[in-house]
Formats: C-alpha cells, sequence, structure tokens
C-alpha cells in the first residue's frame, strides 16, 4: 500500500551542487556594516518592544556608523502590559522569517531558555501573505530550465498554504496525478544571509559584552542555527525524510506517506502526491465520514510511538495542521521539515527513567534523570532527590488515566532548569512530540490515557536489550574497544615516555571560577582604598579648621570646609554603591 519514490519523468530536475548559504562570508563583519537599512529595522523592533536597554548594553554604536537618534526608542502602549517572554515573541514575528525560525529552533532548547520562554516561544506561527503567481512560473522555469507546462499540465495560482520559507499549490502531472508542490519563497536566501550576518554581529557583541549570555556561547546558537537553517532551505533533505518514514511505515496499512516525485523536484522545488483528507482535529467532519474517532486515536499515537521507540526517527512537530485521515481510518503525515533522531542509547536512558518513575523510586529517578541530561557542575544530590521526591507526589501518586505528559513534561524542565540540567536537544523534541500527540488525542478522545499506551513500546525496549542477538553484539562490541584500548595504550605510554624524556611534557592548570571571586576582590579593595582616603580627607579637613588656615569664613577656614563637603559627598555615595555591587554580585552569582 506504500509508495515511496516514483519519478513520472526523466533528466529534467536541475543539479545544484552549490551551498546554500554562504556561510564563509557570515563571519566577515566589520566596523561600518554592509546592511544598515535591515540593522535599523532591527533595532526599531527591539526599542519598540522595550529592549532599548539590550541595544545599549551591546554598545553598537561603536561598531557600527548607525545614527541610533532617529530610530525612535520609545517603547508601545501594549508592550508596557506584556511579560517578557511574550514581548520576545512579538519582536520575533514582528522581525521576520529568520527570526522566527530561530524561535522555533529555540523553542525546542530548554538548555538554553527558560520554560516560560520556552513556551512562549512554541507559539510561534510564521504565515505570511503568499508570493505573485508570476513569481512561482519564473522559479519553476529557472529550476527545471523549460516552460512549467512541460512539468506540469496545470498549476493552480491560488496557494493551498504559504508560510515564510515557501508555499505550497496544487498541481497536475502529464500523467494526471493531482500533487503538491512547495516553492521556496524567492529571495529568501538573500534575506536569511543578510539577517545571519546581523545575527553573528549581535551574537559577538553579547559574548563580549554581557557576561551573563556569553556563558551560553551566543556565537555558537548562531553557527548551529545557520547550519539548521541550511537543511531547511535544501527540499532534496526532507524528500529523503519523506522517503525514510515511508520505508518503515511499508507494510503497515494504518499510515500513509505521499510518495515524492525526484523528476519534478529539486532542491528549491518538492513535489509529492496530493492527499485528499481531513484534518485530524476536525471531528465533527470525521464523525460525518463515519470515521471512529477513538480508532484514530489510539492509531495516531502507535504512529509516533513506533516512531521513537523502534525506529528512532520521527516526525518532530505532530501538530493537526500536519495529520490527516484518509478513509478506512488511515492516518497521513505531511510536512517533513523537522525531523528527530533519538539514539537506541537515549531511547534506553529514557525507558530507564519512566521505569523508575513508575516504581516511585526517588534515587532511581534522581540517577536516571542525570544520565540522561548534561551539566556544568553535578546537582548537590540531598537537595536533587527532594525535588526528584516532589515532583514525583505531584505526578505518580494518583491515577494513571489522571497523569498528562504535557503537564508532566513542563515540570520536568522547570525541575532541570532549577538544577542547571540541559537536556539534548533530539531528547527534547522526542518529549515535545509525545506531548504534541497527547494534546491531539485528547481533542479526539478525552478518555485517552498517553501513559498506559506507551506501557507495551517500553517494555519491548526493556526486554530487548536481554535479547541473545542483543548480548551477543553488545559483548562483540565490547571485545572490539578492548582490542583497540590493548592495542593503543602501550603506544600512549610510549609516547609518554618520549615526552618526559625530551622534557616536553606540559602541565596546564585551568583555575575555575575565580573570575568572580577576583571580581569581588577588586570591588572589596575599591571600597577599603575610598574609605581610606575619605578618613583621611575628613582628618586633614579637621587639622585645616583647627590651625585656622585662611582664607577664613565666620572665623572658620574656608578650605577645611570645602574638605568636610567633599568627604560628605563622596561617603553619601559609598553609601549608595553596595546596591549597585549587590545588582553585579547577583548577576555573576547567576553566571555562575
Amino acid at each position: 500500500m506504500r509508495r515511496t519514490a516514483s519519478g513520472k519523468r526523466n533528466g529534467n530536475a536541475r543539479e545544484d551542487g552549490n551551498a546554500m548559504l554562504s556561510i564563509r562570508k557570515i563571519g566577515v563583519i566589520g566596523r561600518t556594516y554592509r546592511h544598515l537599512n535591515r540593522y535599523r529595522q532591527i533595532l526599531a523592533v527591539l526599542f519598540k518592544y522595550g529592549f532599548g536597554n539590550l541595544v545599549e548594553l551591546l554598545r553598537i554604536d561603536q561598531y557600527l556608523e548607525i545614527g541610533l537618534q532617529v530610530i525612535a526608542r520609545k517603547r508601545s502602549e501594549p508592550a508596557e502590559r506584556l511579560s517578557g517572554a511574550e514581548r520576545v515573541r512579538l519582536a520575533i514575528e514582528d522581525l521576520g522569517p529568520t527570526y522566527i525560525k530561530l524561535g522555533q529552533v529555540l523553542s525546542t532548547r530548554p538548555d538554553l531558555v527558560p520554560p516560560e520562554f520556552v513556551a512562549e516561544l512554541a507559539r510561534l506561527q510564521d504565515r505570511v501573505p503568499p508570493f505573485p503567481f508570476t513569481e512561482v512560473r519564473r522559479i519553476l522555469a529557472a529550476e527545471f530550465s523549460v516552460a512549467p507546462e512541460e512539468i506540469f499540465t496545470r498549476i493552480d495560482e491560488v496557494p493551498l498554504a504559504s508560510a515564510s520559507i515557501g508555499q505550497v499549490h496544487r498541481a497536475i502531472l502529464p500523467d494526471g496525478e493531482a500533487v503538491a508542490v512547495k516553492i521556496q519563497r524567492p529571495g529568501i536566501e538573500r534575506l536569511i544571509e543578510v539577517d545571519l550576518e546581523i545575527m553573528l554581529h549581535l551574537a559577538t557583541l553579547m559574548q563580549r559584552h554581557i557576561e551573563e549570555l556569553s556563558v551560553h556561547r551566543p556565537v555558537r546558537i548562531v553557527e548551529e542555527f545557520a547550519r539548521t537553517l541550511e537543511k531547511e532551505l535544501d527540499y532534496t533533505i526532507e524528500a529523503a525524510s519523506m522517503e525514510r518514514v515511508a520505508r518503515h511505515f511499508f507494510n503497515d496499512p494504518t499510515v500513509y506517506i505521499p510518495k515524492v516525485f525526484h523528476a519534478a523536484s529539486t532542491r528549491r522545488v518538492l513535489t509529492s502526491e496530493y492527499v485528499e483528507g481531513i484534518k485530524i482535529s476536525q471531528t465533527e467532519q470525521l464523525e460525518a465520514a463515519g470515521l471512529d474517532r477513538r480508532l484514530i486515536t489510539a492509531r495516531g499515537a502507535d504512529i509516533v510511538l513506533k516512531q521513537v521507540f523502534q525506529h528512532g526517527f520521527f516526525h518532530a512537530d505532530p501538530h493537526p495542521g500536519n495529520l490527516f485521515v484518509l478513509p478506512d481510518n488511515v492516518i497521513c503525515l505531511v510536512d517533513f521539515g523537522m525531523m528527530g533522531t533519538v539514539e537506541r542509547s537515549t531511547r534506553e536512558k529514557f525507558v530507564e527513567l519512566v521505569d523508575s518513575v513508575v516504581r516511585r523510586d526517588e534515587t532511581g529517578t534522581a540517577r536516571a534523570f542525570l544520565r540522561l541530561t548534561e551539566w556544568d557542575q553535578e546537582p548537590e544530590t540531598g537537595g536533587f532527590e527532594r525535588d526528584v521526591a516532589d515532583f514525583l507526589d505531584r505526578h505518580l501518586y494518583k491515577p494513571l488515566g489522571e497523569i498528562q505528559l504535557g503537564r508532566l513534561l513542563q515540570h520536568l524542565l522547570e525541575l532541570a532548569a532549577r538544577h542547571r540540567l540541559r537536556i539534548p536537544a533530539d531528547l527534547f523534541l522526542m518529549l515535545k512530540a509525545l506531548s504534541t500527540v497527547e494534546g491531539v488525542a485528547l481533542v479526539l478522545d478525552p478518555e485517552f490515557d498517553m501513559i498506559a499506551r506507551c506501557a507495551p513500546f517500553i517494555r519491548s525496549v526493556l526486554l530487548a536489550r536481554f535479547a541473545p542477538q542483543r548480548i551477543s553484539e553488545d559483548l562483540f562490541q565490547l571485545a572490539t574497544e578492548l582490542l583497540e584500548f590493548a592495542r593503543q595504550f602501550p603506544r600512549d605510554l610510549g609516547a609518554i615516555a618520549r615526552h618526559l624524556r625530551q622534557q616536553k611534557l606540559v602541565l596546564r592548570l585551568e583555575h575555575g571560577g575565580l573570575d568572580n571571586w577576583l571580581a569581588t576582590h577588586d570591588q572589596t579593595s575599591n571600597r577599603i582604598a575610598f574609605s581610606i582616603v575619605i578618613a583621611a580627607l575628613i582628618i586633614g579637613s579637621a587639622l585645616i579648621v583647627i590651625s585656622e588656615i585662611p582664607p577664613l569664613l565666620y572665623g572658620i577656614s574656608l578650605i577645611g570646609i570645602i574638605g568636610f563637603l567633599a568627604a560628605a559627598l563622596m561617603g553619601i555615595w559609598l553609601g549608595k554603591a553596595p546596591a549597585d555591587w549587590q545588582l553585579k554580585n547577583a548577576l555573576l552569582a547567576i553566571k555562575s
């Protein structure tokens, strides 16, 4: 039943091996910026939503010849009433497709942004007005080097959907088959390249001037984001993902994946089978068509659970707009632009976590959670286990049917953020996909129990570790690694001995965590020195007054009076200074 790939034409697809984005150019940024108009737009949006202090902290005037005085610095009145996370989301939506995509990527990175920002960024929408049909024809002609009529006998002028990267049109192939043609928005590569250059420049300034953000290495984040966007701009990668998922479900009659037409696809055009179906969230239409909502719910959940626990390659954005129902309660998946991969070892660690949670083993849950996450400093055991126990109390000591995976995920993120644990991006994508499917399932069937549905898949992963073939594979891998270690270890010892004889062995020590202490020490030393100066000024002024050194004012030395006034002003300033220093120490504590 599954049809994975077939081309109806030969030789028309244009091969394009050039890089989609000029990554090397992104790093070349001078003091006089090349994209002043776009930079002004970005800064105006930041001021509009109340982020003017960020612009000042970055000291942009030092690096760019932009007259910030011409940019409105006033925050809009609606922004005054919004939370910081809401203002960030609205600003990103105003900034356009590149920043929307960045926000969507960051919404999958709870290791980089706080939970409240993760939830808000997940609401980002990239629906934009469609581009003209004349541009559609021009792009098709350029991609295939022939008139569009030679590829498609008909193509609808009104698009089915329009987003920031591209839009989709319904078309007919010469053999009469209906297809959906996704066409990349004109000029989007150039716009993204300009935005990435500006984004990298801002990230460089953040890393240089804002210590609290430098720990997250914003420059590396932008570089990783550029690589992610480069993949999303290449539709051949999405086509490969569709075919890979289709192979996984080839013998499953409950799942349908549209086939890809390679002869009518390029890096900027993706042609796939057009499928008529009912959106999975349209419950009234499902019932009118005589479809079984409970069966659809169970099948939809099983699709994602199989992808996660059996295939390790899953649709990372299974929202209602990407899930359609065909006759006989068959589930059809579309839009494979965002996919996730989870390795076998990660799946097994996650299953260990779930198993510990179900057994209400607080110590085991804490250990399993630490094995799944990353950290710079391991959390204090007692406090972490107490928080894990509280987490179990909130979710597990009640009937399984009342446990919601989405709420459990939110509290899990809060627990990780509290102890500065980083959840790997692919693991978070997996949890988010499971949570999204649960939300869709509860709309169709309010009594659906996602935890119970997961149970057989979790048991299969646990049992798979004890299968004879798996044990033999693990033993063979262990033997191979031990053999490689036995071969390499004598060479390493010989290299160390050779460096010792040649006096080339260098021991490097790096002092970690001293920056905060040194900063506090400098501040304390400055206060002490300032206090000594004030005391000396008071004593000297007193001696001058007693000695009646002229000029005199009402019999009192004027120089002495000036000295006392100066000492008083300096004392008042010193009395107010601790508030600033306390703020700096708090920021340093956040960084550490």
